[in-house]
């Protein structure tokens, strides 16, 4: 018996068709759970039942971050999913990839359960509600003072990653993954420009676009003009990693992964602006990670860590660009109460003089760090 069925068997659902163009205000069977009922909804319910040979009870509406993907949890006969539905068939197909090629290297990614005709809808494991951003959430709290049992579970995280780079790079099927399928200079070039379109545009701060554009072309050369052979996570943070019940990292929302440097992740997840990380506790993570990374392929210690801060300011400006179109375009608090932090990461660089190669685009994100700006309002 399919979810409508038995809507129907229980009486919340008429016998006639409901019209598939718009939502239709509906009670779950027999759970006293309400929800609005979308084409999708049956379509997840459908896999669910090819899956595992039963219907779900309940289909529940999960928060989304910043994509316009929609998840479901489907709870049903004792067993539990989450349901997808994309935006974009490339994009999914794309995840699906990554996470079978992950699996089976024995890597902590969700098992891909069942996938529509069009890729457009699929079921993949559920790993729970609870990420290392809530379980960091009291430190945060505490004025981001971390404890030793938070840094252990950040640092078992780096370390995980470090074989998501490494492991994850083998045998990689290059044309299965989204465009552009290598950080290199163009797509660096991607992130620079979104930062400029996104964010400093919006900033009416006067500039000289060929002088810009000849300082940051430089900088992509620099950070990622030689290829590269291990796996670019892309949106690493700890929004992206799931606790198990015993504590182990599991990673999800690396639909747009690509070959490139080791560099360019660390920096995403040890300068996330929300975290705040000490930095003893970074250079301790840091270490670790490098240890780790050591037991999987050669690498130089020093040339390794001489080369993040560039990552870190790539990666600081790709983020604002982001921020800005979700915060500053579409107006979502979250991201726009989290654009102050990042420019607090950007202000420290520029006192790092990271940007020194670069004196044009120096100039001008000084002039971006002293604008007088207020953020935090939607």
């Amino acid at each position: 018996m399919n979810f409508r069925a038995k809507l129907r068997k229980n009486g919340h659902l008429p016998a006639v068709s409901v019209p598939f163009l718009r939502p239709t205000r509906l009670i779950s069977a027999g759970k006293g759970y309400f929800c609005t009922y979308y084409p999708q909804m049956e379509t997840l319910s459908e896999l669910f039942n090819t899956r595992f040979g039963t219907s779900p009870d309940v289909m529940e509406p999960m928060a989304g971050a910043g994509s316009n993907r929609k998840y479901y949890r489907l709870n049903g006969g004792g067993l539990s999913a989450v349901g997808v539905c994309g935006t974009s068939a490339e994009e999914n197909r794309a995840f699906i990839y990554l996470s079978r090629h992950f699996r089976k290297h024995k890597l902590p990614m969700p098992e891909i359960f069942a996938v529509s005709a069009d890729a457009m809808r699929y079921l993949q494991e559920d790993f729970g509600g609870h990420s290392l951003y809530d379980a960091l959430a009291p430190a945060r709290a505490r004025g981001y003072e971390y404890d030793a049992a938070d840094a252990a579970l950040i640092e078992h995280t780096l370390r995980g990653l470090a074989h998501v780079q490494v492991e994850g790079a083998r045998d990689i099927d290059e044309s299965s993954l989204l465009s552009p399928r290598r950080m290199d200079t163009r797509a660096a070039m991607f992130d620079l420009n979104y930062f400029k379109y996104m964010f400093l545009r919006a900033q009416d701060i006067p500039l000289d676009e060929i002088l810009l554009e000849d300082d940051m072309l430089r900088l992509a050369s620099d950070l990622c003009g030689k290829p590269c052979q291990t796996f670019l996570y892309r949106d690493f943070q700890a929004r992206n990693v799931m606790l198990s019940p015993e504590g182990v990292p599991r990673f999800i929302d690396f639909q747009g992964g690509r070959l490139g440097p080791l560099q360019y992740d660390v920096a995403s997840f040890l300068w996330q602006a929300s975290a705040h990380y000490p930095e003893a506790l970074r250079e301790r993570l840091l270490a670790a990670y490098l240890d780790e990374l050591a037991m999987l392929t050669e690498v130089n210690r020093e040339e390794f860590t001489q080369r993040l801060q560039g990552f870190v300011l790539l990666r600081t400006l790709q983020v604002l660009g982001a921020y800005g179109l979700r915060g500053i375009v579409e107006r979502k608090t979250y991201f726009l109460q989290s654009i102050p932090p990042a420019l607090d990461n950007l202000r420290k660089l520029l006192r790092q003089r990271v940007c020194r190669p670069y004196p044009y685009l120096e100039k001008t994100l000084h002039r971006l760090c002293d604008a007088d700006t207020n953020y935090g309002k939607p």
